[in-house]
């Protein structure tokens, strides 16, 4: 992912500014709310300028608020602990345990974190 990117959202606790990113990027993918551009095409990229740069306070704000609930919640807590459990599952099913397998509990506990 791009953590730059994160890093601009996590920062922007004031909610002001518009993120631009490459649709060839992953963080494009998870932050939704980021205007998405081709870094190829040079009129869309210039249309996309234009609407971030005019883009009212207000909508600034809310897809700030947006991506910022995204980056809290995507933490290295969260992805240790998905890697954990699907770790404990995969060892499971490989020793026939399926009852130590990645259980809806399981999948509450990882959300939770």
């Amino acid at each position: 992912m791009n953590p730059v990117a994160k890093e601009f959202v996590s920062a922007r606790d004031d909610e002001k500014g518009v993120l631009l990113l490459s649709e060839f990027t992953g963080a494009a993918h998870e932050l939704g709310d980021a205007l998405s551009i081709n870094p190829h095409a040079s009129e869309d990229c210039a249309r996309t300028l234009a609407e971030a740069l005019t883009m009212p306070v207000g909508e600034q704000a809310s897809r700030m608020r947006s991506m910022r609930t995204v980056v809290g919640h995507a933490n290295a807590f969260r992805w240790a602990a998905n890697i954990l459990a699907d770790a404990i599952a995969v060892h499971a099913a490989k020793h026939g345990r399926s009852e130590f397998g990645r259980s809806a509990a399981t999948n509450r506990a990882v959300a939770s974190i």
